[in-house]
Order: C-alpha cells, then structure tokens, then sequence
C-alpha cells in the first residue's frame, strides 16, 4: 500500500482457510445452542475503535483538503497523512467531523487531547523490503519484528489512550513470497509483528493482480478474507483486524468493478474484519491521488456499500453466533461463506459465493431463537424468502453477496 513505490511481484498462492465464525458450504451436525464469539479488544479512552456504532471506514494517505468530498461518500477516517499530520491537516479533518490514524510526530503529541485523532500508525509495510537511502539503488530487508515492538512500546508510552495501527504487506495473504527481498520465507516473523500494534491490517488487491504473472493472483477475490483469517489466528483473536480494499486501476493491469469491490469487502467482513481502508490512488498512465473520487461510478457504489455497513455498525460490532446456522452448496466448488449475528432480537445472516462460479445454497435455521418459520428479508434487494421447516434456499451468482434480516417468529 505504500504510494511510494507499489511492488507487484510473484506469488504463490495457498489453499484459503476458513476462520472461526464463518462456516464453509459443509454442513454439521446439530450442536448446542448457538455460543457469541467476539474478538477481545482493549478499551482505549481517547478513540472510538471498539465501540458498538462506530465502524471505520478509511482512506489511505489521502489529502486532508479533500475531506468533505469523501465523507459524502461515507468515509469516517483517514489513515496515513503524507509528510503529516500537520496543525493545518487536524484543522481541516476536524471540520470536516472526521478521524485519523496518524504519525506520533511533535504536532500530533501536541493534541493529545484532541478526539480528530484516534490512534497513531506505523510506517507502512515493514514487513516488505526497503527500500535503500535516497541515491542507492535495491532493497534492504524488511524492518524485523523487534523493531516495529520497540516502536509500538514507544507509541503506548506516549500515549496509552490510543490504539496503535500496523498495516502489512501482501505476504500476509500467501507464502513463498518473493517481495521480501533480502530476507525470504520467514513466515514466523507475522505472529510476531502482531506484537507491535493494536489494530492490525494488511493490503492485497486480487483484481490489481500482477502483469508478468496473472494466474498468480488476479480476481481471486478470495486471498482478501484469507489474509483477514490469518491475521485473526496470528494475533489470538486479540488484535483488532482491519484491511485494505482496491477501488480503482493501479497501473491499467486491471480494475475492480464495483459488484468486486462490495464482493472484497463482504467476504471480508464476514470473516472478521472490523474495518476497511479503500486504497484510492491511480498511478498509471495518469497519476491520480484520489483515483476514486475521480471514479464517478466507483465513488457512487463504495458510498452505498459505506452506507449500508454503517446503518449495520451496531450488527456488525456485535458477536458472532457459532453453530446456529449451516449452509450446504450444490456447487462443490463455490463454497458460501457466512456469518451470524443477532441484534435487537433479529438474526442476520450474512453470506458471499467463495468463488466465480454459480450455485444454490441452503441454510438451516438451527438454534436462531423464534425462527422456525417466517420470511428472510434480502437487504438491499427489495425481496423476501421464506424459512420454512427451519430452512431456505436462494440462488447465488460467483463471487455474489446475500445479506438476509430475519425477524423472529411471532
């Protein structure tokens, strides 16, 4: 994700995991009654992450002056601000109502009681190679685990109200990674990085893919939410997961279609993300720093999908129910990929088709209280389904989304 120097480089891909929570098209046996899971967060004082009707929805590294064009499409936070922050950078996002993640540099230290700021940032990627002083040519290797813990200690010291953020490369999302540079296949060096942050994202762009090797990677939307997975299990269920979602042409390789963009950030959020960072820019054949803006069409479609993840917030925020609901797929090779929630007394159920192929899913009502019949509402879709003998049935495109709203039974 750094904007300095966008790296695509060979990959290998592995086989997708499936994290706890979200349950493949398999089906199970009946269990006991559903049991809430939910990622184990710090409370910080000064910062709104972790509460029930906040969701962060961000831009990475974006002008401060742009800030009112990109809270009408529903963007809350800025993370990164370039050669910043600045007094004038916080002047101007505090207008404008929104939040940022920033460098804990001398202006920021002078706001520590300042609610524009909610948490302080890493440098970007430390995990990928490095690039070489100014006038070098190559890369050193990547900045090691006990570095970026040094620095978070320093970061809590100064500040233990806010939480602090980590965003990783794309080896997060797949092994054998050559992008290391000097320092290869150590994969040991993730679960220790998550000691340095409190939030801890990572970027991979499947549709962005790679020119010189696109069977590697591009539309296997699918490396998103198994990076989000890896990251949950490296940190224990005790970090709070964010990641990063492309919207726009990096280089005219390739460029996601808004129905992809809302297929990244679903999958996402059902298994576990609880935050998106939309990377914006464009480099190529013309540099644009808000690609997305400038994206008429794109910038509709994120500022629906913002919409509807923010009046879900509280849904989202709340626990994951296990062993209430499985799915059977009658295409063996699109698994459905869901969450459970419960708010209020109404169950959700949110789903996304794992792969670019059809099928039809079933799911079974198992221990959803007051529903063992009634209708499933489909957000968004202007439709309804019915659950009948604890079970339905709806049709799914590839890589297609279903978010269903079932009141409970009367």
């Amino acid at each position: 994700m750094n904007i300095r120097s966008l790296l695509v480089l060979p990959v290998l891909i592995v086989a997708a995991a499936l994290s706890a929570g979200c349950r493949p098209e398999t089906p199970v046996a009946p269990a006991a009654p559903a049991k809430a899971t939910a990622t184990k967060v710090g409370q910080w004082t000064n910062s709104p992450i972790g509460s029930p009707d906040f969701f962060p929805l961000c831009v990475w590294c974006q002008p401060p002056r742009l800030a009112e064009k990109y809270k009408a499409i529903g963007i809350n936070t800025y993370v990164a601000i370039w050669h910043g922050p600045a007094e004038e950078d916080l002047a101007t996002l505090k207008k404008a109502g929104l939040k940022v993640f920033c460098d804990q540099n001398a202006v920021g230290l002078k706001h520590l009681d300042d609610p524009t700021i909610i948490g302080w940032l890493h440098g970007d990627e430390p995990d990928n190679a490095q690039a070489k002083p100014k006038g070098q040519s190559g890369y050193d290797p990547p900045i090691l685990p006990a570095k970026i813990i040094a620095d978070y200690k320093k970061f809590i010291t100064a500040d233990p109200t806010r939480p602090v953020m980590l965003n990783l490369g794309w080896g997060v999302a797949w092994d054998n990674w050559v992008g290391r540079g000097p320092r290869t296949n150590h994969p040991e060096d993730y679960p220790e990085y998550i000691n340095g942050g409190d939030v801890v994202s990572f970027d991979i762009y499947p549709v962005n893919g790679d020119a010189a090797h696109p069977a590697d990677l591009d539309n296997k939307l699918w490396l998103v939410p198994f990076g989000v997975d890896r990251l949950i299990k490296w940190g224990g269920g005790h970090k709070v997961v964010w990641d990063c979602i492309e919207t726009t042409s990096f280089d005219g390789h390739g460029k996601p279609t808004p129905d992809q963009v809302r297929t990244e950030v679903w999958m996402s959020l059902i298994h576990g993300s609880r935050g998106l960072i939309y990377f914006c820019h464009t480099f190529k054949p013309k540099s644009i720093e808000a690609g997305l803006l400038a994206d008429k069409e794109m910038a509709a479609a994120v500022g629906k999908i913002n919409q509807q993840i923010t009046d879900l917030a509280p849904v989202l925020n709340s626990p994951t129910l296990t062993d209430a609901v499985t799915v059977e797929s009658s295409n063996k090779d699109v698994p459905v990929d869901f969450c459970v929630k419960m708010f209020n007394g109404v169950s959700y159920i949110f789903a996304v088709a794992m792969r670019d192929g059809p099928t039809k899913a079933t799911f079974t009502v198992k221990t959803l209280p007051g529903t063992p019949a009634g209708l499933a509402e489909v957000l968004g879709e202007n439709r309804t389904i019915v659950v009948k003998n604890q079970q339905f049935t709806d049709e799914f495109k590839g890589y297609e989304v279903h978010l269903y709203k079932i009141p409970a039974a009367k």
